[in-house]
This record gives C-alpha cells, structure tokens and sequence, in this order.
C-alpha cells in the first residue's frame, strides 16, 4: 500500500504552507516570526523558558500543532487550550499522562519548567467515554520573552484535511456517523448529498471541522484558538 502523503499546516505568522517536519525551520527564517520575537524583546515581560511542543492526535496524524508554552504556566492552561481548539464538547473530564491508560497520571497544577524536557512525550486524555488521546511531544526550548501575553502561542497547525463523499467523490463538508459504522462507507458527505441522505439513528450530519474530534460526540467545533 503506497505511505499516504503527510497533510502539510499553515504557518501562523505568515500563513505559508509548510511540511510538519519543515516547521522550526521555516520559523527560524519566518519574516514575521522574527518580527514577534524582536517585539517581544523590547516589552517588559520577564525572561523565561518557552517550550516547543508538537501536539499530534494520537491515530490520525493528519491533525497536528506546534504551540510554544512558557513554563512558568501550568498544564492546566495547556488542557483549556486544548478543549478550545480541538476537543470541547461536554465538560468532559480529562488528565494528562506519561503512557496513556495505566500509565502514569501528571497532575494539571504542576508547571511545565517542573515536567517539561526535550524528548519527554505526555498522552492527553479527554472524556473518559468517547476518548480523544493527543500526544504532546516536548521538541525544544528556548530562553527569551514570550511573543503574547498568554501562556501558550499558535506556531503553525495543520491545514485542514481534504475529505470526499461517499456518494459522489465531490469535496465533503460534512460527516454522517451513522454511516461511519457501515461497511463499505466513509460517513463523508457534499452539500447536495448532505440534503437527500437520510437520518434515522444518530441524527442530522455534523460538520467536518479541523480537530480530530469532529464526529465524536455531538463535537461540531469551532476547532478556533482561543487567542
């Protein structure tokens, strides 16, 4: 089977479209990064350790951010970023982990400088039922100013998958979950099939967003960042 294409993201600083793995080189050489960076210097933040983190859903890698944390913020500050621009729903409870289920539990109160090292990988947990697992790998660091005054900043995410119905081959825009559970279908609709298909069990179609969670619980978005 050919390796399916790495869905690439949008710098968000200069709204390129750039590789997932291209991202901190393109930020190094992004016009408009270096002009927060240099902002940012001349503000009277503190100086402190800002953390790279690569947030990645843990089974469709088509859906990614890189974020920078300062680390001075707790991973409670993380959590509500992540249920703003991917997850929330319900009020679902969630936790933060070092290997998932029957891992190890990291408590939201403790600051990212306390946890945080290159390489360390934790598995976010959200709703307990219908679970939504996103990985957060600690790429690197850096000493200096925060680019905002809130505790975590959008570098890049991705660009929003391309999907087609099931019906027609026509770009989807939305998600029948109902039919996700049929064999042979995909659950993804156009405009005009949206209309004639018919909804018996689970309800109208949702519309497909960019989080991972879209079709998983009455999720229908925004899939914003909060700031």
């Amino acid at each position: 089977m050919p390796r399916r294409p790495e869905n690439p993201g949008i710098c968000a600083y200069c709204g390129e479209i750039i590789t997932k793995r291209g991202v901190a080189k393109h930020l190094d050489k992004c016009p408009k990064r270096q002009e927060a960076l240099t902002a940012a210097e001349a503000n009277n933040r503190p100086e402190e350790t800002l953390w790279h983190l690569r947030v990645q859903d843990a089974y469709d890698k088509d859906f990614w951010l890189d974020l920078e944390m300062v680390g001075t913020a707790s991973l409670d500050k993380l959590d509500k970023y992540l249920r703003a621009i991917w997850l929330e729903c319900c009020g679902h409870l969630s936790k933060f982990t070092i290997g998932g289920w029957g891992g190890i539990d990291i408590g939201k109160a403790r600051k990212a400088d306390a946890i945080f090292e290159t390489g360390l990988v934790l598995r976010h947990l959200y709703d307990f039922g219908t679970t939504s697992e996103t990985d957060i790998r600690v790429v690197g660091f850096r000493e200096g100013k925060p680019t905002t005054k809130h505790p975590i900043a959008l570098l890049a995410r991705n660009r929003m998958p391309e999907f087609v119905c099931q019906d027609c081959g026509q770009p989807a825009h939305w998600l029948c979950t109902e039919c996700v559970y049929e064999e042979d279908k995909s659950g993804y609709l156009c405009d005009e099939h949206m209309e004639k298909h018919p909804h018996e069990n689970y309800g109208e179609p949702m519309p497909l967003v960019n989080s991972p969670r879209a079709g998983m619980c009455g999720y229908e978005g925004p899939a914003e960042p909060p700031y």
